[in-house]
């Protein structure tokens, strides 16, 4: 079945799902090859690329973005790569339409991902969606309800749950081997590549860029040349992080990571109260997120996970194993540094002898579960996503009412802020909406 971009631009949900049933749903054969589409690859999405032209039972057939000088980069990757030229795609809904495509990957600004997951399971296709999954706790729940209702894999861009040695290490804390584990933490830091983004003010929308398309569920916005800085948007093509209306700040940037690590070690589910505070401190700039943030969350048993922000600047707290951006968990018998090991209250270092899970990248893992149709293939679950998402949707509302929140789980609203709860859902631009699917 085929439909015409007329009618599928301005087709329903329903329309979208019809349009998908076409879509490939067969049983494997093993010299069947993935056909996979890559959406929005100027920054991470190039990984995407490179990393799919590396398996040898997937192919990208198709690319879709709204700058055209960011398509001709991909075009001209895959080009050299294969010697083949990608299917080019300018808006999302046609490249949905394609029956050929079996599955796509995201890597747009974060107001885009649950909608694009959505219509891609809508659509028939399997879907990889980068951190993080959702711009909003609102849009987490769909993504679950979507991954649910349609019978489609979702794996989620936290690429540590691929890890063979993290997966063992979190087994082991979850069996006890340093004892309960009563606080976790997560720590991420890039002062090295952090800096004030400048000041924007309107300006005209350069020609290669659909800036109505990019927007796509926010609010409609002028177009913002930087005055500061030679990049000719204030937001276009990184700087969006640190804006409310797009991004969520470093805590829902490289700190999505680590809170997936952290609520993974804790393995507690949701908190029952959060407080978070800090501020952009040293920078003389528009950005609305803060580059400094420390949060708490606690548990109904008492128990903490913490969370830090910090860009102007900090050290390896972990060791030069651990990195800059690391985790580490504390038992009552001992302690865990993500990239070190484990430790005893001494800080002696604890032998660990189970070995580490076959090793197979975030790609590999997809493939395999989109060959298998098991969710279980998948290495972190859509309700896992969502956990490390909504923790860090958490702290940036409790850092934005400036208030401690008690949280109700079961429901995912607050018990004392109503402010706070108007600030898990977004208003949602007509035509553009994040479906209510739960």
């Amino acid at each position: 079945m085929t439909i015409s971009r007329r009618s599928f631009l301005g087709s329903s949900a329903a329309a979208i799902i019809t349009a998908g049933a076409a879509s490939r749903n067969s049983v494997w054969g093993a010299n069947d090859r993935i056909a996979h589409a890559v959406v929005g690859f100027n920054g991470q999405g190039r990984s995407h690329i490179n990393d799919i032209l590396k398996e040898s039972d997937a192919e990208i057939v198709a690319l879709c973005d709204v700058d055209s000088n960011v398509m001709k980069r991909g075009v001209d990757i895959i080009q050299k790569a294969t010697g083949k030229t990608p299917k080019t795609y300018h808006d999302i809904r046609e490249m949905l339409a394609d029956p050929s495509i079996d599955s796509i990957s995201i890597a747009t600004p974060n107001h885009w991902h649950s909608l694009m997951a959505i219509w891609g399971v809508q659509a028939g296709k399997d879907v990889y969606v980068e951190k993080p999954m959702a711009h909003s706790a609102y849009e987490g729940r769909q993504v679950v309800a979507a991954s649910n209702k349609y019978d489609r894999i979702i794996q989620h861009g936290t690429q540590s749950r691929a890890d063979a040695e993290l997966i063992r290490d979190m087994k082991l804390l979850h069996s006890g081997f340093i004892g309960k584990v009563i606080h976790s933490r997560g720590v991420v830091y890039k002062n090295g590549n952090r800096n004030p983004i400048g000041h924007g003010k309107p300006g005209p929308v350069p020609d290669y860029l659909d800036w109505t398309l990019w927007q796509g569920p926010a609010k409609d916005k002028p177009f913002m040349i930087n005055v500061d800085r030679e990049k000719p948007g204030l937001y276009v093509h990184y700087d969006w992080h640190w804006f409310w209306e797009y991004g969520n700040g470093e805590i829902g940037n490289q700190g999505v990571h680590q809170m997936d690590i952290a609520c993974w070690a804790h393995n507690r589910g949701k908190p029952a109260k959060v407080t978070s505070t800090g501020g952009r401190f040293g920078w003389d700039d528009d950005g609305e997120t803060p580059n400094t943030q420390a949060t708490q969350f606690t548990y109904p048993d008492g128990s903490l996970l913490t969370f830090e922000v910090r860009n102007l600047g900090s050290f390896y707290e972990g060791g030069p194993e651990a990195g800059a951006s690391t985790n580490s968990a504390f038992g009552e018998t001992g302690y865990w540094i993500h990239r070190r090991g484990f430790f005893d209250y001494k800080n002696k270092p604890i032998e660990v002898t189970e070995p580490a899970p076959e090793d197979l990248g975030r790609f590999r893992r997809f493939f395999n579960a989109v060959r298998s149709r098991k969710k279980s293939d998948v290495p972190v679950t859509v309700e896992d996503a969502h956990l490390a998402c909504l923790l860090c949707q958490l702290g940036n509302v409790a850092y934005r009412v400036g208030q401690t929140l008690f949280f109700d789980g079961e429901t995912e609203t607050f018990v004392n802020s109503e402010e706070g709860d108007r600030m898990m859902k977004r208003d949602y631009r007509e035509g553009f909406e994040v479906p209510d699917l739960a």
